[in-house]
């Protein structure tokens, strides 16, 4: 059977290397978590929240699931949501999708991909309601501008629960942002400009 016995070795070496530059690091940081962002981004292993903004442990509070997708019924993304907001307090909530996103391809597949369909299907959805737009489009530019697409709805999503509704009512500070990460470059880009807050528009 094989072991991951490497991973411990890199693990002992990355606090060992932390400790050298730091030494009360791990200390100060299990008496608590006081991050202004949460992070709703995708599982795909190239885009770890992190590093890509160049944060420390700690910095950011994470979600993340095929295609940075936020359902009303998804009680697991509500909760971080509600733990985020109400709980750690956080000042900004990022949507971030990137693009060449496997999730999104292969909601714009016509054939079966098992299980998984019924969570793409919030990602047809979402290519349904553009429709038109991407009907002008083909290969890589239409998946790429239902990455972009997506991460618009999403955010529309987080404005649209219950937790953030009443955030703003109650005249919380708190703001949201839908990015996007370009993994052929390692940038990241505002698609929305100008965050939504209480007193905003949604887009």
């Amino acid at each position: 059977m094989e072991t991951l016995e490497h991973l411990f070795k890199k693990n002992k070496d990355w606090a060992d290397s932390i400790l050298k530059e730091d030494p009360a690091f791990f200390q100060r940081l299990s008496k608590i978590q006081a991050p202004e962002l949460l992070w709703i981004g995708c599982s795909d292993s190239r885009v770890p929240a992190n590093e890509i903004t160049d944060l420390a442990p700690g910095e950011v509070f994470v979600h993340r699931n095929i295609a940075n997708v936020v359902v009303h019924t998804d009680l697991n993304c509500l909760s971080v949501i509600q733990f985020a907001v109400e709980v750690l307090k956080i000042k900004h909530i990022i949507v971030c999708g990137h693009y060449g996103c496997g999730g999104i391809k292969a909601a714009l597949e016509d054939k079966d991909h098992g299980l998984i369909d019924n969570w793409l299907g919030h990602i047809k959805d979402v290519s349904r309601l553009n429709q038109q737009e991407l009907s002008h489009l083909s290969g890589a530019e239409k998946v790429d501008r239902l990455c972009e697409l997506n991460v618009i709805e999403q955010v529309n999503n987080v404005c649209n629960t219950t937790i953030v509704k009443n955030a703003w009512k109650n005249e919380v500070e708190l703001y949201v942002h839908g990015w996007i990460y370009n993994i052929e470059n390692g940038i990241l880009n505002d698609l929305i400009n100008t965050p939504i807050s209480g007193e905003s528009t949604l887009v």
